[in-house]
């Protein structure tokens, strides 16, 4: 199952790791405390619009950015835990018919 929470979680981690920021820096930036910002770094909290905003800006990142980032990362998830699907039916099928 895909948490929404967790690919956010992981998206601002990778975004504060790349600017080579650490947890104090964005959380001071931000105005959230640093155990809360890095209880959402680990996907253990629900961030709310308000405090993503709060957050992105702290990165200086779009906050239309950030979620066009989560919405692929939730694609990519899900791409790779969608069932494969096998032409089982196709083969009975063709074996009823005959």
């Amino acid at each position: 199952m895909i948490l929404l929470r967790r690919e956010i979680g992981e998206a601002l981690r990778q975004e504060r790791q790349s600017q080579g920021r650490t947890l104090r820096d964005v959380s001071a930036a931000a105005a959230v405390s640093l155990g809360y910002l890095s209880e959402l770094e680990r996907g253990e909290k629900e961030a709310s619009s308000e405090m993503l905003s709060a957050i992105c800006g702290a990165l200086e990142l779009p906050l239309s950015s950030f979620l066009s980032t989560v919405s692929d990362r939730v694609a990519e998830t899900e791409a790779m835990s969608a069932p494969v699907q096998l032409p089982v039916a196709s083969a009975r099928a063709a074996r009823s018919a005959a």
